[in-house]
């Protein structure tokens, strides 16, 4: 007779063995209805899984996180049902849950077309209207091999041959269509209503370029119509600010296939990069850092003995030259221990705030690059500081003050707090971890800041505090971070002086407040729709004259204006001000200078907000401190205000 503990502490026993569907039915037909799944114990099982002994039992239904997982893996599960019942010759192989949906990896001999996912998704339908069962079936492993070898289905063999010997088989039928899953997923194909599939991408097999090309179908479901019509327009809005399109019709920077994760930077997007550069590098001296630069080239044996190569050896460039092997640098953290070895430190040049823009190369797979956001080569605001064990927390809250004020002057104000604790593979000892997690958790709770925890997510030599933004459309961009590290100092023989005249190895800081500056522009280009505040705008201001009378007054305005630092050029061409201020507003300049005969008489200018607002006739001198105010504020409110 099993009894049954509910979380709200109330229990009730059963006769036998009972599934967690009669479970959620002794409560109510209503939540039997609405069940998806089950926790027992802890572990999510199906509503068809029997309880045999005494147990705690939680119904998951859609309303809960796991639930809406599983509403997404079950809808991965019909995607390749119908997939394959449209199109026999394919092969099913991976299809995990992602953020926001979920996809499915085919071996197919021909590319997907739009009207094939249209095609699927309607096949997906019908399906989810059959309310066909779906049934889990435990199988030995040979059993599974050979079910799956007879199905021809070359990579489900493969999966099941590289798992754990011991581990159980379990596979998922719904209708007469199987599939190799842990599960748990939905109790039938009917609870799968509201989805949308949404592209289709190549993909490396085992995400190895070495492998086949596989086709991708991405898709996105959700809880209820509403979740997904609000998701959708979220889609469409992210298409209209990603930051590929608006780099090219910004005229900001370009990728090609000679250079492939390289940017190309033109001369608006330059400008705007060492804008942030410049500003980063007056925050940092404000706060103590000495800037520094470091080789590009190193020899091989420094990443050894930081412990790179084993973690990180398949995404170095690697050369050679003279017998010697190289490395191109990844990052930027053993170099900069280098250059703190120079001479005997004490305890009183600590701490050490030591910053590079350190241009850094990873060997990112093809497949994974994506414009600004993935790229290959890229520049970080990178910092190490050395420091003693009792300042650590000090010199963390500090960081994050500055962090804080920094992001303020982007507009950046809605962030998420997140500490990484130590992963399985890591670097020393356990102590170590216990004193670094503790520093990190004083220094968010003395901002009184709410964050969360992500155990296991940690960098291998340290924990680390993650800070990401959600952005104006809702989505999370992790950006800053700084990592508390008592191991690489020490591996590269790092010492300074204690009081006692001891020898002892630094705590080293790694910390960002930028991240990398390509994929931190392509989030701010995406984040404010290419409408940078007038600070970071490549061009602040444009000058455009109604006819030929005004050019010699135009150029006047653009020479008073550059001698007061603004950046600001003049549009002179024999062109109607009416294209002319579509034009410019379409490239997204905050202000436009209209100079017409009454303007060029009186000394004046007529001013326009790129939004299209009129801002009135002003003096030069009016319209300097207006784009002064502006500027200083920074993002800190809407430029145009």
């Amino acid at each position: 007779m099993p009894v049954i503990t509910f979380p709200d502490g109330s229990s009730r026993s059963f006769d036998g063995p009972v599934s967690v569907h009669d479970v959620a039915l002794e409560i109510g037909p209503g939540l039997a209805k609405a069940a998806l799944a089950g926790r027992v114990n802890g572990l999510l099982v199906d509503t068809s899984h029997l309880v045999a002994a005494n147990a705690e039992v939680t119904i998951i239904t859609a309303s809960d996180e796991q639930g809406l997982e599983i509403i997404r893996h079950s809808t991965a599960h019909l995607l390749a049902m119908a997939a394959q019942e449209l199109f026999p010759d394919i092969q099913v192989t991976i299809g995990p849950v992602i953020e926001d949906g979920f996809y499915y990896d085919f071996a197919s001999a021909r590319a997907f077309a739009p009207e094939d996912l249209q095609a699927i998704e309607q096949r997906m339908r019908e399906l989810a209207a059959a309310n066909l069962p779906v049934e889990r079936i435990v199988m030995t492993r040979a059993q599974a091999v050979k079910t799956f070898r007879d199905m021809g289905e070359h990579y489900k063999v493969q999966i099941i041959e590289e798992l754990p010997r011991d581990e159980e088989i379990s596979l998922y039928r719904q209708g007469a269509w199987m599939d190799l899953c842990r599960g748990p997923h939905v109790p039938s194909t009917g609870k799968l209503q509201c989805f949308k599939l949404t592209k289709v991408a190549g993909a490396y097999w085992r995400g190895d370029s070495g492998n086949e090309m596989l086709q991708r179908v991405y898709g996105t479901a959700w809880r209820n119509k509403k979740e997904l019509k609000a998701y959708l327009r979220r889609i469409e809005e992210a298409e209209k600010r990603d930051h590929r399109k608006l780099g090219k019709k910004l005229d900001l920077f370009h990728i090609q296939e000679e250079a492939p994760g390289m940017v190309f930077w033109h001369p608006r997007g330059w400008a705007l990069y060492q804008i942030i550069e410049q500003y980063m590098r007056k925050r940092q001296q404000e706060h103590g850092y000495q800037e520094i630069n470091t080789p590009q080239v190193v020899d091989l044996s420094l990443w050894e003995k930081s412990g790179h190569v084993d973690k990180f050896g398949d995404d170095m460039f690697l050369l050679k030259s003279e017998e010697r092997e190289f490395a191109i640098k990844p990052m930027n953290c053993p170099c900069h221990i280098q250059v703190f070895n120079q001479g005997l430190k004490s305890y009183r040049d600590l701490p050490l705030r030591l910053a590079e823009f350190g241009s850094c190369h990873r060997n990112e797979l093809s497949g994974s690059l994506h414009g600004l956001l993935r790229v290959r080569g890229f520049v970080q605001d990178d910092a190490h500081i050395f420091c003693t064990e009792e300042q650590i927390q000090a010199e963390v809250s500090a960081f994050i003050d500055l962090l804080h004020d920094v992001y303020a002057d982007f507009g950046l104000q809605d962030l998420k707090y997140r500490l990484a604790t130590r992963p399985e593979q890591r670097v020393g000892s356990d102590q170590d971890w216990d004193r670094a997690e503790q520093a990190l958790e004083l220094a968010l709770d003395a901002h009184k800041l709410a964050w969360e925890k992500l155990p296991g997510e940690g960098a291998f030599y340290g924990p680390k505090i993650e800070f990401s933004l959600q952005d104006c459309i809702g989505r999370v961009w992790q950006l800053g971070t700084v990592q508390v590290d008592f191991s690489m100092p020490g591996r590269l023989q790092a010492q300074y002086v204690a009081e006692d005249g001891s020898r002892r190895a630094p705590v080293m800081l790694h910390r960002a407040i930028l991240g990398a500056f390509e994929r931190f522009i392509g989030i701010l280009i995406e984040h404010c729709e290419g409408n940078f505040p007038a600070w970071l705008a490549p061009q602040q201001a444009v000058v455009l004259n109604i006819t030929d009378d005004q050019v010699e007054y135009a150029k006047k305005v653009e020479d008073a204006l550059k001698n007061k630092g603004f950046r600001v050029f003049s549009d002179l061409r024999n062109e109607k001000i009416g294209y002319k201020i579509r034009q410019h507003a379409i490239q997204r300049i905050p202000y436009l200078l209209i100079t017409g005969e009454r303007e060029r008489e009186t000394g004046t200018v007529s001013v326009r907000a790129r939004d299209g607002r009129d801002l009135g006739t002003m003096s030069l001198d009016d319209f300097c401190g207006h784009l002064g105010r502006d500027v200083e504020r920074r993002g800190r409110l809407v430029s145009e205000k």
